[in-house]
């Protein structure tokens, strides 16, 4: 996590100091290198892991919690705009991305995760990814709510 956000506080440190052209070539830097980190990611992602039933097992009580945990922590927030409204949020915010790839492959290079582990953590990013626009699409498709006070 230090190198995550060692980054993000480089980012942070340099935004009002740089002008658009190092704005413009770290774009296409990160354009270029963001396809090789994705895989980077799929080549230690092992689908056999999921021939165990305790992995399965495992990858989807894991997928359920991410998804119980955004709806619970993000729908709440919106609960003051409507039960359904609290649902779309929460279920907005269901997306695990890029980070949770990230510390999945810095736990395997370090030895602390095995590759069961990553393949479950890099299973529920992708489901809950993949999951989202078709849970967002029935939340959409449900009667909708007026914003009205008073």
């Amino acid at each position: 996590m230090a190198a995550i956000v060692g980054a993000f506080l480089a980012g942070l440190a340099l935004s009002d100091s740089v002008d658009r052209r190092v704005r413009d070539l770290t774009h296409g830097v990160s354009e270029l290198l963001v396809p090789f980190f994705m895989v980077g990611v799929g080549l230690y992602f092992n689908p056999g892991v999921f021939r165990s039933r305790s992995t399965l097992l495992l990858a989807l009580l894991l997928l359920g919690a991410a998804v119980a945990t955004k709806l619970i922590g993000c729908g709440l927030g919106a609960v003051a705009l409507g039960w359904r409204n609290a649902l779309k949020v929460g279920l907005g915010m269901v997306p695990r991305g890029e980070v949770g790839m990230v510390v999945a492959q810095l736990g395997l290079g370090l030895s602390v995760i095995t590759a069961e582990i990553y393949s479950v953590v890099v299973f529920m990013v992708v489901s809950t990814t993949v999951l989202t626009p078709l849970l967002l699409n029935l939340a959409f498709r449900a009667p909708a709510v007026k914003l009205t006070r008073g």
